[in-house]
């Protein structure tokens, strides 16, 4: 599933989620998230994952810099995603959807199901996409949508994920 796949990753935070992907053999990455920390953090940790990996793609900066370089691998889009999703297609318009999804909200905002929400009924999903989903694990997110499933659900303590994929997906 991650071989060769398009990754998303929402709050992305530290961009580990995001990392491990590419560790694993992902083609693309894009990291989303709102804070200067998180952005600057995310940068240097692809920077040095890329240089153990004597690997150095350019990141591509939307929102941060005027530099858009659409063939890397890499992309980092500086967005408040408490406004909903970005537009995409304004950052990255040879996009068709993502394989895997990440979504790693603060906990108890509301944020996991208004972005569940949003990419429900987005061009984002391709038919087999996953989308995983951690929040604290007593909160209750949708199941009531039009595109996706919830699949499965597990709890570790007070962490809790949620995996989705569109409806025609096979179950496996």
């Amino acid at each position: 599933m991650i071989q060769g796949a398009s990754v998303l990753d929402l709050f992305a935070g530290t961009g580990a989620l995001g990392l491990e992907a590419l560790s694993r053999g992902a083609e693309s990455i894009c990291f989303v998230d709102y804070h200067p920390q998180a952005l600057t953090l995310i940068n240097r940790n692809v920077q040095i994952c890329m240089d153990a990996f004597n690997h150095r793609p350019e990141i591509q900066h939307e929102n941060i810099s005027n530099q858009f370089k659409e063939a890397s691998p890499v992309k980092l889009i500086k967005h408040d995603l408490r406004r909903g999703l970005p537009i995409f297609s304004k950052h990255m318009p040879s996009v068709s959807g993502f394989d895997l999804i990440f979504i790693d909200p603060p906990y108890s905002q509301g944020l996991s199901s208004q972005l569940i929400r949003a990419l429900d009924t987005s061009s984002l999903l391709r038919q087999h996409t996953l989308l995983i989903v951690e929040e604290r694990s007593t909160e209750t997110l949708p199941q009531d949508l039009i595109t996706l499933t919830l699949r499965d659900q597990r709890k570790y303590g007070d962490t809790g994920f949620w995996f989705y994929q569109p409806l025609t997906s096979p179950t496996s």
